[in-house]
């Protein structure tokens, strides 16, 4: 999306602009603006066109609808179908990209933690942001964090009792567990003192069949009924900018939200198994675990919950 069409998005999600008006706030003739309107119609846009530039319908998902009334600094890059957001998003990054969102409607080759296959069917909101993060190395898992909190936030808000599992996973608690709604991905490229570039990648089952997902998992759909993908990411993206703004509130923002502190756990790391209760996490993301021989600090495990701490 280049500057001319986000800023012609962003004026129409404002007021109701005349043909000379929008000329002269973009700095493009009056033909520019109307193949840019037509444009956006032929994107599925209703826009009418008597007196002034006004939206009347936006379609349901895609990269100008996910733009249009986006209050967060990000590009919008959207793919109908992929094999990976995240795969996209390390190109851009590499490439030198910083604050892209790339967004698909499906994803063949999703992949989760450990390389597990993550579900990716239309429906959901997948989509990995490309980030130039000012933040050394070791605190880079509270992007991990901050985007927990904010599919979290985005959830409740829609209706559905979702918290967060450490470390990676948005979840809805059941009476024998818990399913999985979301899950988030980081991946980082930089050297000991500092981050060439994150991509924090985001998994959420959005308007998704709970036939279409494994038995572990769950979906805004099951739970709460259907939502605007588009409002629902753009809430998601919002509310990450706004954590990302102020990162030493991120932990405290995740705490509320947690479903693990106070349980008794099972983490499993690649070179041995911890049981005890969780009952805090660092300022870096890690999990603070007090077992049988004392406390340990886990940096990265899959958690199991095994019930709440007596």
């Amino acid at each position: 999306m280049n500057d001319t069409r986000r800023a012609l998005l962003d004026a129409l999600a404002a007021d109701e602009p005349t043909g000379p008006q929008l000329a002269e706030r973009l700095g493009v003739s009056r033909a520019a603006v109307w193949k840019h309107v037509e444009e956006l119609r032929e994107a599925g846009f209703a826009v009418d066109g008597n007196g002034g530039y006004r939206v009347t319908d936006v379609p349901e998902f895609g990269a100008d609808a996910v733009a249009y009334g986006l209050d967060a600094p990000f590009d919008v890059e959207y793919h109908e179908r992929i094999d990976s957001t995240n795969r996209r998003a390390r190109e851009l990054a590499g490439e030198g990209e910083s604050d892209v969102v790339v967004l698909a409607n499906e994803q063949t080759g999703g992949r989760g933690r450990l390389d597990r296959e993550w579900a990716s069917p239309s429906g959901g909101v997948w989509a990995s942001l490309v980030l130039r993060p000012d933040l050394p190395p070791a605190r880079v898992p509270l992007l991990t964090l901050a985007a927990a909190v904010a599919i979290t936030d985005a959830a409740r808000e829609a209706g559905v009792d979702a918290r967060i599992k450490w470390p990676n996973d948005v979840i809805v608690p059941e009476d024998d567990g818990y399913r999985k709604l979301a899950g988030v991905l980081t991946e980082m490229r930089g050297e000991a003192d500092r981050v060439a570039w994150a991509v924090v990648g985001c998994g959420i089952n959005v308007n998704v069949d709970g036939d279409a997902l494994p038995p572990t998992a769950t979906s805004v759909r099951a739970e709460a009924g259907d939502v605007s993908r588009r409002l629902f990411c753009q809430r998601v993206l919002e509310r990450f900018a706004e954590l990302r703004a102020d990162p030493e509130g991120i932990v405290d923002a995740w705490r509320e939200r947690a479903d693990t502190l106070g349980r008794e756990v099972r983490v499993t790391t690649d070179t041995e198994t911890v049981v005890g209760e969780a009952t805090d996490i660092t300022d870096g993301g890690a999990l603070v675990v007090n077992t049988a021989s004392g406390e340990r600090t886990l940096h990265a495990g899959d958690c199991e919950h095994l019930r709440p701490a007596e």
